[in-house]
């Protein structure tokens, strides 16, 4: 009896959340087809100067989602770490009209990710890159399209890490 009450609790403590504990992250490096711009901005200021440069740059944020507040709910710290989405009506309609394909990559997503010295970094991948996969049947519009964007895209995140 003494035995299974001993083996009942060490399962219950394997499936209960974690106390309070920290999680190593690493810092995001770059990779082919991203944009990686480190700033002197804690994750905080970062994520609402991300979302001030998305809608003074003509997008507007139609996603945000991030782990780190439901990871301290169970307990677990983890760094700052939010996806937001930005597009507009304007391109969704427009690529829309070229590639039904292409569309699943929108809204494009900018990547705020909180670094071991406090600061933060925000990321994102080309939408040049994005939808490379889809000009050839799209055609030269697309591509146009996307680099509209990717001028968008520059402008937020010059905007969101300026100091």
């Amino acid at each position: 009896m003494l035995r299974a009450l001993f083996a009942l609790v060490l399962l219950s403590l394997s499936v209960l959340p974690q106390s309070a504990a920290a999680q190593d992250v690493a810092d995001l490096t770059p990779l082919p087809g991203w944009e990686v711009v480190q700033t002197t901005h804690d994750f905080e200021t970062l994520v609402e100067r991300t979302r001030a440069a998305v809608s003074g740059n003509g997008l507007a944020v139609v996603t945000r989602a991030g782990p780190t507040g439901a990871a301290a709910n169970r307990g677990i710290t983890i760094p700052g770490n939010m996806v937001v989405g930005a597009f507009n009506n304007v391109f969704a309609v427009r690529i829309l009209s070229l590639s039904t394909e292409a569309m699943i990559h929108a809204p494009i997503r900018l990547y705020v990710t909180e670094n071991a010295d406090g600061s933060a970094t925000l990321s994102y991948i080309r939408p040049s890159t994005l939808f490379a996969p889809y000009v050839d049947d799209a055609g030269p519009a697309l591509a146009e399209a996307a680099a509209e964007l990717d001028t968008i895209f520059a402008a937020i995140a010059q905007d969101a890490a300026a100091l």
